[in-house]
């Protein structure tokens, strides 16, 4: 049995009023950069760094191992681990670095380039059957849910009669209540089983596809190329993540711009400024609730004047560092001429995102597309009506009815 500090704050990061930032989180990174917190399921205690510094610091650090959680019962905000034992995101160099190096042929900025047109394809043909569905319509489920998914789908080659299967299977994998458990458990090992049968048929004969590109990438000299498992692990992984992110972001995005008419209205009039706009509204919007996946330190250490022990858990929060006044100033603030800096949205270190142009692109394009085909868009409802999806780690609108 695990004992439990009092004085130490129990942490459910359950927040989700709108995309006003939690409070709970705000309080955390005034007190200091470095806080000790419980959350809702794991054995023990864990640090919370919320300062730009120190998450660089952590994410940067070979002393802090994600490799090292794997098989415990780590800190988290979900009662079954999002993650799979093999999963990158729990791999420390040089594993990771063998991962991310096939991962990372797969979305090069050249790749990322060649795959627009198909991304810009898939939002047309949504913002098609949007026009034809006629106004009121509800953007989440016309280009917000469908929009990545179809995307990862189309650029993994997954044949259109499975996609609906696979999105049903990740939205369960997301649920945060103590009784899904056993579900996100069976519907993460379904989503492993369905890309390892496609595996060896991607092997035998490769397409242009991404799980083709990743099958047959060249491998450093001395290192053995990714087994089935590894890659399968790999698709569970890109489908996660384009599912997580992307989607609520579109949503956000565009709540957020439709919220605000005249800063819309300047955009769409000056399109170019899309791209430093849109990293801004990236560091902005607080897209998830708490945490993600801890660290483990190695060894005795510091972090911002804390001393931390060999064997901690060590969280890191992406969302108080993109509000970090010593880098962002006036942090609470939305300011689309705000000169861009590097945010953490897309993780930091070793973790970074590696589909962070993929994802960029689909903002980019869903964004473009909504401003130049519905250029009077407006929210058919008040935005205190609109409800928000309180059942998962994500934050985004459950639906967002528009006019046009």
């Amino acid at each position: 049995m695990s004992f439990h500090d009092p004085a130490v704050p129990h942490c459910p990061f359950d927040f989700a009023d709108e995309l006003e930032f939690d409070p709970s989180l705000a309080s955390l990174a005034q007190r200091g950069p470095v806080s000790r917190i419980r959350l809702p399921y794991g054995e023990a205690e864990a640090w919370l760094v919320t300062s730009f510094a120190g998450v660089r610091q952590v994410t940067c650090d070979p002393k802090f191992s994600r490799a090292a959680i794997v098989g415990r019962d780590y800190p988290r905000m979900t009662p079954e681990p999002i993650v799979s034992p093999e999963s990158i995101n729990v791999t420390d160099p040089p594993h990771a670095t063998r991962l991310r190096h096939v991962a990372a042929q797969a979305f090069t900025r050249e790749r990322v380039a060649g795959m627009r047109p198909a991304v810009d394809k898939v939002v047309a043909g949504l913002l098609t059957t949007m026009a034809e569905a006629g106004p009121p319509a509800d953007l989440v489920t016309h280009l917000s849910v469908p929009l990545p998914h179809l995307t990862i789908c189309e650029l993994l080659a997954v044949p259109e009669t499975d996609r609906d299967h696979l999105r049903r299977l990740t939205m369960r994998l997301l649920a945060t209540s103590p009784d899904a458990r056993q579900d996100a458990a069976d519907a993460k090992a379904d989503l492993r089983a369905y890309f390892a049968k496609l595996v060896p048929d991607r092997r035998s004969t490769p397409g242009e596809d991404l799980l083709s590109t990743m099958a047959t990438a060249p491998v450093p000299a001395g290192e053995a190329p990714l087994s089935d498992d590894e890659l399968a692990v790999l698709a569970v992984t890109l489908i996660l993540s384009g599912n997580d992110t992307a989607t609520c972001q579109i949503s956000n995005i565009a709540y957020l711009l439709l919220t605000r008419p005249e800063e819309c209205a300047a955009l769409a009039r000056d399109p170019g400024r899309l791209p430093g706009a849109l990293e801004e509204l990236l560091r902005f919007i607080p897209f998830r609730k708490g945490v993600g996946i801890p660290r483990i330190a190695l060894e005795d250490t510091e972090i911002e004047g804390t001393a931390v022990s060999a064997g901690d858990y060590v969280h890191v929060s992406y969302l108080a560092a993109n509000r970090d006044p010593d880098v962002f100033p006036d942090p609470h603030t939305l300011d689309l001429e705000r000169p861009v800096h590097p945010h953490m949205t897309f993780g930091w270190g070793g973790h970074h995102c590696l589909a962070a142009p993929l994802a960029r692109a689909e903002l980019d394009s869903a964004v473009t597309g909504l401003l130049t085909r519905f250029p009077d868009l407006r929210l058919a409802v008040a935005p205190e009506d609109i409800e928000w999806d309180t059942g998962t780690i994500r934050r985004f609108p459950l639906r967002l009815p528009v006019l046009w």
